[in-house]
C-alpha cells in the first residue's frame, strides 16, 4: 500500500504521517518536496509515485493575507486538490481531501449538516470551497470538513493562548464566534479508521462529505480561559488568571478576513458510516496541556 500524503510538516499531516507510516509505504511531502503551486509539477510527481491512495492535508490556511494573496490561496486550496483528483481519477484511486467549516457562513444556529448551503464569507472559505468541488469531480473521494484544528505541533488557538498566559497580564477575547475545537490526534484516528475501512472493502461505496469535529461547543473566550483553567490545574506557570481574559465582541476586534459566528458541524453521518466515537473537546485539549506540562 503506498499513500501519497501532502502537507506533512501542517497539523493534520504531522499526525497523519505518524499514525499511517507504520503500515504502509507513505510518501510525505511539504512544500519544498511537491511545488502545489505548479500544477505539472503535481501532475509529474504523482505519475512518478503512482500511489494507491492520495491524502491531501496541505492547504493555505492563513485566513487574513488569503485576502490580499488570492491567486496563490487558489491554487493551493482550489485548483491543486482539483489537479489531485484528476489524477486520482486517472489512477483509479481513492482520494482523501480535508476541508473546513469555513465554507458556511454561521448564521444557522444549529450545527451545519454535510447538506448544507454553503456560503463562505472569506476567500479562503471560497477557495476551500472551490477545491472541494473539484476533489467532487473524482468518484471515490472523502471530504472531510473540520474545525479549530489544534496540536502540540504548528500553530493554533491554544498554543498561542498557552504562550500568552505566560507573558501577559491580560488578555482580550472574542466571545461570540461558536465552534469546536478539534485535536489533530481526533482527525488522525477517524482518517485512519476510513483508510482501513476502505481498504478492507474493495466494494466500499460510501464516498463523499464528511464532517468531523469533537463533541461540544464553545466560543473563542471560553476556549481561552479553560486553556487558562487547566494550565492553572496543572501546575503551569501562568502570568494570570481567567479573570485577567476579558470578553469582547467581534466588532471590537476586527478582522481583515470575515469569519463565521457560528460554524459547529454536526457528525451524525460519519460516525454512523464508520461507526465512530467522538470525544469532548475538553478532554481532548487537556490532554495536549498535559504534553506541555511534561514537556517544560
Amino acid at each position: 500500500m503506498k499513500i501519497l500524503l501532502t502537507g506533512k510538516d501542517g497539523q493534520v499531516g504531522f499526525a497523519l504521517y505518524e499514525k499511517i507510516a507504520p503500515f504502509a509505504e507513505v510518501i510525505a511531502t511539504n512544500k519544498n518536496e511537491l511545488n502545489l503551486e505548479n500544477s505539472d509539477s503535481i501532475r509529474t510527481f504523482v505519475e512518478k509515485v503512482k500511489p494507491d491512495m492520495i491524502i491531501n492535508a496541505a492547504a493555505y490556511t492563513d485566513v487574513d493575507r488569503a485576502e490580499s494573496e488570492k491567486l496563490l490561496a487558489h491554487q493551493i486550496n482550489a485548483i491543486a486538490p482539483k489537479v489531485l483528483a484528476e489524477k486520482a481519477s486517472e489512477l483509479n484511486i481513492p482520494m482523501i481531501h480535508f476541508s473546513t467549516d469555513y465554507v458556511f457562513d454561521g448564521l444557522k444556529s444549529e450545527p451545519y449538516v454535510e447538506s448544507d448551503q454553503v456560503n463562505p464569507q472569506s476567500v479562503y472559505g471560497v477557495t476551500k470551497w472551490k477545491g472541494e468541488e473539484g476533489v467532487r469531480n473524482h468518484k471515490k473521494h472523502i471530504i472531510l470538513r473540520t474545525s479549530w484544528v489544534f496540536s502540540s505541533h504548528g500553530k493554533n488557538f491554544l498554543k498561542t493562548i498557552l504562550k500568552l498566559i505566560q507573558e501577559k497580564t491580560s488578555l482580550n477575547v472574542v466571545n461570540d464566534q461558536q465552534g469546536t475545537p478539534t485535536s489533530a490526534d481526533a482527525i488522525t484516528d477517524v482518517t485512519y479508521k476510513i483508510i482501513k475501512t476502505i481498504l478492507k472493502n474493495p466494494n466500499f461505496k460510501d464516498f463523499g462529505t464528511y464532517h468531523v469535529a469533537l463533541e461540544g461547543g464553545t466560543n473563542w473566550y471560553q476556549y481561552a480561559c479553560f486553556i487558562n483553567e487547566e494550565a492553572l490545574r496543572l501546575g503551569l506557570k501562568t502570568t494570570m488568571t481567567s479573570q485577567d481574559i476579558k470578553s469582547i465582541s467581534s466588532d471590537e476586534y476586527p478582522t481583515i478576513a470575515k469569519r463565521p459566528m457560528h460554524s459547529r458541524l454536526d457528525t451524525t453521518k460519519i460516525k454512523k458510516t464508520f461507526m465512530l466515537e467522538l470525544s469532548d473537546w475538553e478532554a481532548e485539549v487537556a490532554s495536549i496541556l498535559k504534553l506541555a506540562l511534561i514537556n517544560t
